[in-house]
């Protein structure tokens, strides 16, 4: 029998089939690819199309004059055509992304290879290789897919990239890479690069300049320039010693190069207006749906008012303390924002976000309760003491001075009398009150709570200011005034005034009360020369100090504190707070025209016996009561610190001297005489104070 006609081996039988199959797939493989790669190319968009996709959205925040107080999102420069991209950045770019750029088909061979070889040994590692994608795929990646990383995704780019060296040339791809590609610090493409880090077109790149450009591209967050010079130096320093390997310069002219003297363009210092920004542009995602045209932002904001607000904190705030500010039109315009003394080292925004008690600011809704159960200004109320449901608040003199005006006990902050009315018409009702007029967070209706134990935020408190101011409508405060794509307004704010809180009887009798407050009582300092509403606030151990108040159409809303709510020596409502408010005010309404309130002043009764303990009030909350306002067991029955004030000056004994404030003599005794001269008044008949009567058991007595 014939040697040939022998069967063969049952092995050698079975490769030459895996031999036969793996061919098979082989080409079927190859069809597929081709057939994939030809419809890829036949729905690639032309070289000027792919130009002119967008790649993110843009948004420029206008002021209300039309400044552009803001840009946001991609910024790029302008289209660079291939020749007028500088050689030197072209060749950098190649040597740190792609050395084999224009040899390979669109997927690099020997990357290729790499990825398959560190995918087998890292199986279950949950590592991936990074950087091995062309420059090709790169720009496949960038305009058509998204940076997620799987296996599908990765063979839809190298589908794309082979589709894209089918359609364009090596030329074009490049010039596509280098005007689309993200350089970090919002930049996309090599001329917004340039100009953003250096301050120049990318036409005029140097040397280093490119090179420190084309080492952005692997990580923008770590190499920019704007968060690690040495960083960004450093890895230029790698892309020169690549272009030297390349040939692309002389390998003794790159140990020449001096890295150090790359001098990089300022990052533009972060001002206040961010604090607005931050709090306007995330309600774009609610007043429109757009999210790929360019968008022009209008606001309310007024650059002159930002800038006095800014001065108006910084300058007053004790140091080591925080401060915020805001500021409403008539309608709801938020015309200022300061939410901290520096953005830069603090973007927390104390005017919107931050929680504090009010203090005797919070007193507000106790007399718009009582003005709207029928109790009028001149009506006569007793300051005696008082006690309800175990606590006993007790007036900063440690005495009560008898039957006095509701406007009395408004402008010099009476506590008892304060408590009295939130027994007389209801915490709770105190507490719809607050709700009705804007306060979103808890408020607690423990008795205490008049004096303003519960956590509110100064824009909201300002906001009800707005609404007293607004002859009892409310007002919302609002940031954005008008959206426009391409042109076309796309959103348009519209002002509510039919929610009407109190009758405007109710607002007048109030206004009536905050100006005597500021004209005769606790908030003179802040006083500008034109009628002026108001009330400070004060809270335990001088933790708080709140000035709110309106003049001339707007209302404004100060808070000073620390941020850990640690006690400030020396601060009150009536100080600090009340400066800035006046600094700022009177920069704010100087173009506005005078306006009187619909009421008319009526000063605080001369002869009602009032002290300098009563005309400078001290911290009025919180006295033997807990963080929700329950009473709790004083530790001793030594006198103790009164929490919160609104008085300007330290407390002093009472017959004791003040220190002296503007126009008054070192040494002279703050009494009635002084402050008839000071508000030059005629004098009166003086009449000894009222005692008040005496305890009719001993829960009654005040604490002494």
């Amino acid at each position: 029998m014939a040697r040939s006609s022998l069967p063969k081996p049952l092995w050698r039988r079975r490769l030459v089939l895996a031999v036969q199959l793996l061919i098979g797939l082989g080409v079927a493989t190859f069809i597929t690819l081709a057939i994939a790669v030809y419809v890829a190319r036949a729905s690639l968009p032309s070289f000027d199309e792919l130009k002119s996709s967008p790649n993110g959205q843009t948004i420029r925040v206008h002021a209300v004059d039309g400044t552009v107080i803001a840009s946001l999102g991609p910024s790029f420069g302008d289209w660079l055509p291939y020749e007028k991209i500088p050689a030197i950045m072209r060749d950098a770019m190649i040597a740190v992304e792609d050395r084999r750029f224009r040899s390979h088909p669109g997927v690099d061979p020997i990357a290729l290879a790499r990825i398959t070889r560190f995918a087998l040994e890292n199986r279950g590692t949950g590592r991936r290789l990074q950087g091995a994608s062309t420059i090709t795929q790169q720009v496949a990646r960038t305009i058509f897919l998204t940076n997620s990383y799987s296996v599908s995704r990765k063979l839809r780019e190298g589908i794309l990239a082979l589709a894209l060296e089918r359609k364009f040339s090596k030329d074009q791809i490049l010039e596509l890479y280098l005007n689309k590609v993200y350089f970090g610090g919002g930049a996309y493409g090599v001329d917004a690069a340039s100009r953003k880090f250096f301050g120049h077109s990318a036409e005029q790149l140097s040397l280093t300049e490119a090179a420190v450009i084309a080492g952005l591209v692997k990580a923008p967050s770590h190499y920019s320039p704007t968060a690690d010079i040495d960083a960004a130096r450093g890895r230029a320093g790698v892309v020169i010693r690549l272009m030297a390997e390349n040939g692309k310069i002389a390998p003794g002219a790159a140990k020449r190069i001096d890295l150090t003297a790359v001098r990089f363009v300022p990052e533009p210092k972060q001002n206040s207006v961010r604090y607005f920004t931050d709090w306007a542009l995330p309600q774009l995602d609610v007043l429109v749906d757009e999210t790929t045209r360019p968008l022009e932002v209008w606001t309310t904001l007024d650059i002159e008012a930002q800038r006095a607000a800014d001065a108006a904190v910084r300058t007053n705030a004790p140091a080591g303390t925080q401060g915020a500010l805001v500021s409403l039109d008539r309608d709801g315009a938020v015309r200022a924002m300061v939410g901290g003394r520096d953005y830069v080292s603090s973007i927390y925004n104390r005017a919107t976000q931050a929680q504090r008690q009010p203090g005797s600011s919070f007193k507000l809704f106790v007399y718009l309760a009582a003005l709207e159960a029928g109790q009028k200004p001149e009506d006569a109320v007793v300051d005696e003491p008082v006690t309800i449901n175990g606590w006993t608040p007790r007036n900063d003199s440690r005495r009560n001075i008898g039957e006095t005006t509701l406007r009395n006990a408004f402008a010099y902050s009476i506590n008892t009398v304060a408590a009295k009315i939130g027994e007389e018409v209801g915490f709770g009702t105190i507490a719809d009150m607050a709700r009705r007029f804007g306060i979103t967070t808890n408020v607690n209706t423990q008795p205490a709570m008049v004096l303003g134990t519960s956590n509110v935020r100064l824009i909201e408190m300002t906001r009800a200011f707005a609404s007293v101011a607004n002859k009892g409508v409310a007002v919302t405060p609002y940031g954005i005034t008008k959206v426009t794509a391409n042109g076309v307004t796309i959103y348009a704010h519209e002002v509510d005034r039919s929610q009407v809180l109190v009758a405007p009887f109710v607002a007048q009798a109030m206004t009536d009360l905050l100006q005597t407050a500021v004209n005769t009582g606790t908030g003179k300092a802040a006083q500008i020369g034109r009628p002026v509403a108001g009330k400070t606030g004060t809270t335990t151990s001088t933790k708080d100090g709140w000035f709110l108040g309106f003049s001339s159409g707007l209302t404004t809303g100060v808070w000073m504190g620390r941020d850990d709510a640690r006690s400030v020596p020396g601060l009150h409502g009536g100080t600090a707070p009340a400066r800035a408010f006046a600094a700022f005010m009177k920069v704010a309404v100087a173009k506005r025209p005078v306006e009187q309130f619909d009421t008319g002043l009526t000063l605080p009764d001369a002869e009602a016996g009032l002290g300098e303990e009563e005309y400078f009030g001290e911290p009025d909350n919180g006295l033997f009561v807990d963080a929700d306002g329950n009473p709790i067991t004083p530790p001793s029955t030594e006198p103790l610190e009164q929490p919160g004030s609104d008085d300007p000056f330290d407390q002093a004994p009472t017959g004791g001297t003040i220190p002296p404030s503007p126009g008054q003599a070192r040494g002279e005794r703050l009494d009635d005489d002084w402050l008839d001269r000071a508000l030059d008044r005629p004098a009166p008949q003086r009449r000894p104070p009222a005692t008040p009567p005496a305890p009719r058991n001993q829960a009654e007595r005040p604490t002494q």
